[in-house]
C-alpha cells in the first residue's frame, strides 16, 4: 500500500509493505512448512483431534488444490516469506451451482500478523479471480479465529451460511 502510513495507535504493530507474486516450485517447503504449523488454527474447539491427522489431512488438501485449476501466492516482506495463500479457481457453490473462487487455506507467520500481510493477499486473490470474471470468492473460517474473521469481515466478507456441529 504505498503512500499508507504506518499505523501509530499504541499497542499496534505497524503495517507492512508486503510484495505479492506467485508461488513457484521452489515455494512448496515454505507452504508445506507454514501450513503445517498453523493448520491447528483452524480447528474448531468442538473437535478433539489427533494432532498427526490434521497434518495428514493439510497434506491431502494441498494434493486436492494441486490438481485443480488454482492460484498460490505468496506474500514476501523485506525478502522474506512472510505468508501464502491457496485458491481454488472454480469450485461451484454447493446449492446454487455459481461460479466461485474457494480460498483453501491461507496462513501468514505468526510474528507478520496483524501487519497487513493476510490483508494483501487475500487483495491479491480478489482482484486475480476479478480478472477470470469470477463472480464470488468465498472461503470458510472457524467461529473462533477471531483474528481471521475480523480480517475477512473488514475485506468485506459476509456469513453466508454456518456448519453446525453436535458433540456425540
Amino acid at each position: 500500500m504505498p503512500g499508507r502510513r504506518a499505523d501509530r495507535r499504541p499497542g499496534l504493530a505497524p503495517h507492512l509493505n508486503p510484495t505479492i507474486r506467485n508461488a513457484v516450485a521452489a515455494d512448496r517447503a515454505f507452504i508445506e512448512g507454514l501450513g503445517k504449523q498453523t493448520v491447528m488454527d483452524s480447528v474448531s474447539a468442538l473437535r478433539d483431534p489427533d494432532p498427526v491427522a490434521v497434518v495428514e489431512n493439510f497434506d491431502r488438501l494441498l494434493e486436492i488444490v494441486e490438481t485443480h485449476g488454482h492460484l498460490s501466492l505468496i506474500a514476501e516482506c523485506d525478502g522474506v516469506a512472510a505468508g501464502f495463500v491457496l485458491v481454488l479457481d472454480s469450485l461451484p457453490d454447493e446449492v446454487t451451482g455459481d461460479d466461485q473462487a474457494f480460498v483453501a487455506y491461507m496462513a501468514v507467520r505468526p510474528e507478520h500478523r496483524g501487519r497487513g500481510v493476510g490483508r494483501a493477499l487475500l487483495e491479491r486473490a480478489e482482484d486475480e479471480a476479478r480478472r477470470k470474471g469470477t463472480p464470488y470468492i468465498s472461503l470458510m473460517v472457524t467461529e473462533e479465529n477471531l483474528a481471521a474473521r475480523t480480517l475477512y469481515e473488514r475485506a468485506g466478507y459476509r456469513s453466508e451460511r454456518r456448519l453446525m456441529c453436535k458433540t456425540l
